[in-house]
């Protein structure tokens, strides 16, 4: 089960971390189809935001068809998402975190590695997005 973590002073809106958290836990192989997510309340005990929020954002999910909700049951994943290797043994995790750990040492914090990958994977699926 995934275990959100909000960032107030992120300037994303609270519900968009749910959907996006949720995408990551997908695409890495975290979630699979048939597993449940946390019930709003769940959520909320974790996390200490408003219920209407969580139901926010599993409703995007279920909009998008990543989610389907189940009347008294909860909310179950309904598919998966990319190919991301998970497996802390795989060969191009292990390539990443080298050089994630490589960019810490150089004295980069986090914001800045994640700015610095995310202008590489810009310019590298530059018109992908069409």
């Amino acid at each position: 089960m995934v275990a959100y973590r909000i960032d107030r002073r992120s300037g994303v809106a609270t519900y968009l971390q749910i959907v996006q958290q949720t995408k990551h836990a997908l695409r890495l192989g975290l979630l699979e189809p048939g597993d449940r997510l946390p019930t709003a309340r769940e959520v909320v005990e974790a996390t200490a935001i408003n219920p209407n929020t969580v139901l926010k954002a599993y409703r995007e999910l279920e909009r998008e068809g990543l989610v389907e909700a189940r009347r008294g049951l909860g909310t179950f994943v309904r598919k998966t998402l990319g190919s991301a290797p998970a497996d802390p043994d795989s060969p191009l995790r292990g390539e990443l975190a080298d050089w994630a750990a490589r960019a810490r040492a150089a004295g980069l914090e986090r914001d800045d590695v994640a700015a610095l990958f995310t202008s590489v994977l810009d310019e590298l699926y530059k018109g992908d997005d069409l």
